[in-house]
């Protein structure tokens, strides 16, 4: 259902863009990296945090860690990661296919500067060997994300 669901976003907002599937595993930046031929920092992955009542997704570059200090800075209040079950509820998507398109309901989405290095990121698209190729300014846009300074 997730894959079908990021199937009928694009459908629906981008038709040009197109869902991969691969044979591989794409659940971790290392295999999404090597399963896209791209360096691990141009995977864009999503990570599913609660700041009190909050649930966000942040879209990062793939070897980009959270800084605390930004990320309470800019949230008010420390990160803490959703448990893959609560990740599911919320998003539809298993943990390794994460991504801000497809959600059942709207969540706030923040995209990461480290993002912006590349023309093209490489997001997984709901399933764990499922991704799409795309420029971050419109990964952004299609998803009304806002961009936010939050990595080391």
């Amino acid at each position: 259902m997730s894959l079908e669901s990021v199937r009928s976003f694009f459908a629906e907002h981008d038709p040009e863009i197109a869902v991969l599937v691969t044979e591989a595993s794409s659940a971790t930046v290392p295999l999404a990296a090597e399963a896209h031929g791209v360096a691990p920092e141009q995977i864009a992955k999503t990570i599913c945090l609660r700041v009190g009542d909050t649930i966000m997704l942040i879209v990062t570059g793939g070897m980009a860690r959270l800084d605390n200090r930004k990320f309470k800075d800019r949230f008010g209040g420390k990160a803490r990661m959703l448990d893959a079950e609560q990740v599911v509820e919320v998003t539809s998507h298993p943990v390794g296919g994460v991504c801000p398109f497809g959600l059942p309901a709207p969540l706030p989405i923040y995209c990461d500067v480290s993002l912006r290095a590349f023309d093209e990121v490489v997001p997984a698209a709901g399933a764990t060997n499922a991704a799409v190729r795309i420029n971050p300014e419109r990964m952004a846009k299609l998803v009304d994300a806002q961009w936010v300074d939050v990595c080391q």
